[in-house]
Formats: C-alpha cells, sequence, structure tokens
C-alpha cells in the first residue's frame, strides 16, 4: 500500500508541473494567472502567447495524463483500475498544481493523456466531435463539455468499458463538465468568448481579452 501511494504521488507531481505558467514566465515573464481568462491552460496560452506556445503546452499536458499511467500504473497489479487511479491523480495534479497554489488548468488535455492510454479508440472518437463542434460554433468551453460528457459512451461502445471502470470515467467526465460550469453559465448568458476571438469591454484582460470572473 505505500508503494501504491508513492506512485500516485508521484503521477500527482507529475501532472501538477506547470506547464503553462512557466510557458508565460519563460516567454512573456507573465502571469497567466493574471491574463486572459486566467486559466493555465493551453487555450489560454494560445490566447495570450499564440499557437507556437499553445501546440507544445498542450501535447505536454496530455503526456501528463499518459505518462502516469503507461510508467507506474503496472506496478500495482494486484489493485483494480491502479492505471486508471494513477491517471485521475495526475488530472487532479493538472487542476489543482501544488507549484501553483493548487491552481491550474481544467484538466481536458490532461484528461484526453489518460484516456489515450486507456482507452484511445473512445479519445478519437470525441476528438472528431471535439474538432466539428470548435470548427462549427467556434466554442472551446462547448466542444470541451460535449467530448468529457460522450466519452464514457464512446468507451462503453468501442472497449466494453464496464462497472468500475466505467464508473470512473463518468467521475472523469463529471469533473471535467463541473470546471466548465463558469463557461456554461456563460454560453447560457451569450457572453461566451469564442475561440480566436475577443471582445473589448471594461475589465478585459491583456490586449482586451475579457478576463470573466
Amino acid at each position: 500500500m505505500t508503494a501504491a501511494l508513492g506512485w500516485l504521488a508521484l503521477s500527482y507531481l507529475i501532472g501538477a508541473f506547470p506547464t503553462s505558467f512557466l510557458a508565460g514566465r519563460l516567454f512573456r515573464g507573465i502571469d497567466l494567472r493574471e491574463h486572459g481568462s486566467r486559466n493555465l491552460g493551453a487555450t489560454n496560452v494560445y490566447r495570450i502567447l499564440g499557437w507556437k506556445y499553445a501546440i507544445p503546452v498542450g501535447l505536454i499536458d496530455i503526456l501528463k495524463g499518459a505518462l502516469p499511467v503507461w510508467l507506474f500504473g503496472p506496478r500495482e497489479p494486484g489493485i483494480v483500475l491502479f492505471p486508471l487511479l494513477c491517471g485521475l491523480a495526475a488530472v487532479l495534479g493538472h487542476v489543482f498544481s501544488i507549484f501553483v497554489g493548487f491552481k491550474g488548468g481544467k484538466g481536458v488535455a490532461t484528461a484526453a493523456g489518460v484516456v489515450l492510454a486507456l482507452a484511445p479508440w473512445g479519445l478519437l472518437a470525441v476528438t472528431v466531435v471535439w474538432a466539428l463542434l470548435v470548427r462549427m460554433t467556434g466554442f472551446v468551453s462547448l466542444a470541451s463539455v460535449a467530448a468529457a460528457a460522450l466519452f464514457p459512451l464512446a468507451a462503453w461502445l468501442l472497449h466494453e468499458s464496464r462497472g468500475l471502470e466505467l464508473t470512473a470515467f463518468i467521475a472523469l467526465a463529471a469533473f471535467i463538465v463541473w470546471k466548465h460550469r463558469a463557461n456554461i453559465r456563460r454560453l447560457a448568458a451569450g457572453t461566451e468568448n469564442r475561440f480566436g476571438r475577443t471582445r473589448e469591454q471594461p475589465g478585459a484582460g491583456e490586449n482586451g481579452r475579457e478576463v470573466p470572473s
């Protein structure tokens, strides 16, 4: 049990690696928690720093979810779903990073890394849905919520996930949706920003980008 807790702690620390925060500090000398959406995720990196930095940040965040599953998951074969538990620890690390005051991103990319390692066909299916929704609506938040909500169904259909595994996938999806609750309120109110577009208004962040409350 002690060893298992150690692997989970390492998984959390890998997930907690503050990719977006470091990108802002190293390349612009800013704290992304004070700019744009104030979220430490790849979308906010894109808003403030551009694609050049957002793509590698997103890929690293995906690896933060996949690596603990691949590296630590097989080390405790006697514990049911231990690879998934390592992945969930990494997602919690990303969202509540010890390195940046227990703040972080919304967990989408890191959760994608977890399911890449565990249910790749399910991830592919919801990624197509995500890309289509971003293309059609321009709302990354809407696409992320929809993809998260659909993933348990995709895992059930394409990977025959059942029982505790399916329950864990549902819990992960619910957590991602919960992290987007402010976005959902803005979508309902018609005030959510579309991907790649900004709006000038009082209280805007750097370069006129809205800072949601």
